[in-house]
């Protein structure tokens, strides 16, 4: 893991895996991503031009496990799937986890933006299965990255979430809570797990959106309803 500077204001951090570069964006200069604010659209636009894409695709996110499989245009849902090559794809986040899959073989890709909804919905587990239902993805070719979001450090959640956790028959019996706190990162990794996703290529980059010294990222929790948000993508070339 690595951080480096785009046009002297990007801050990302970056990792190239099995030919794909993965990219996620800090808070540094206050740059910020939220696609329902001039700057963010401005910024996303910048970033093509300046990475040279063809197209940088996103969702209109709404904490579900609605997948798109290359969109046209800003549809809505929570995971975006595809496969082109100099096409981004990517998802916003501010304390939820972003995750970004590359399959090694058939060069599909995926960005995942997974809060306690999605998580508890199995968004992440869904998005694998549905690659491997359009084009053959196999577990052992997957490559996956979880980026910043609200650590087990600090994602308290109520009596509600809990129980709603406890509903779901693919949680029965795994670690999950430490005390009140969600450990979205496990839960994750059990679906990725799940999948048959190889423990080596399963990538974490342990970072709190909350609580991180070395990284500014944005946190809803620490900000509230002003918060930036944080943009997580990939691409091949």
């Amino acid at each position: 893991m690595k951080d480096i500077l785009i046009d002297k204001r990007f801050q990302f951090i970056h990792e190239v895996i099995g030919g794909a570069n993965f990219y996620f964006s800090t808070s540094y200069n206050e740059v910020s991503f939220k696609i329902d604010e001039n700057d963010g659209i401005l910024n996303i636009n910048k970033l093509k031009d300046i990475m040279n894409l063809k197209e940088i695709k996103y969702l209109k996110q709404l904490h579900s496990d609605i997948i798109k499989v290359n969109p046209k245009g800003e549809e809505i849902g929570d995971a975006i799937i595809c496969k082109k090559r100099d096409i981004a794809i990517g998802v916003f986040t501010a304390d939820c986890a972003p995750i970004l899959i590359f399959d090694k073989d058939t060069k599909a890709m995926a960005a995942v933006h997974s809060g306690w909804r999605g998580t508890y919905k199995l968004i992440l587990l869904k998005t694998l299965q549905k690659m491997k239902e359009e084009y053959g993805t196999k577990a052992e070719n997957i490559v996956a990255y979880i980026g910043p979001h609200n650590g087990v450090c600090c994602y308290e959640v109520g009596e509600g979430v809990k129980e709603e956790f406890k509903k779901e028959e693919f949680y029965n019996n795994k670690s999950i809570f430490e005390g009140n706190n969600l450990n979205i990162t496990a839960c994750l990794k059990y679906q990725l797990n799940s999948f048959g996703v190889l423990e080596q290529n399963i990538f974490d980059d342990n970072l709190c959106t909350y609580c991180a010294k070395d990284y500014k990222l944005h946190s809803y929790r620490k900000t509230g309803v002003n918060s930036g948000r944080l943009f997580s993508f990939l691409y091949y070339s």
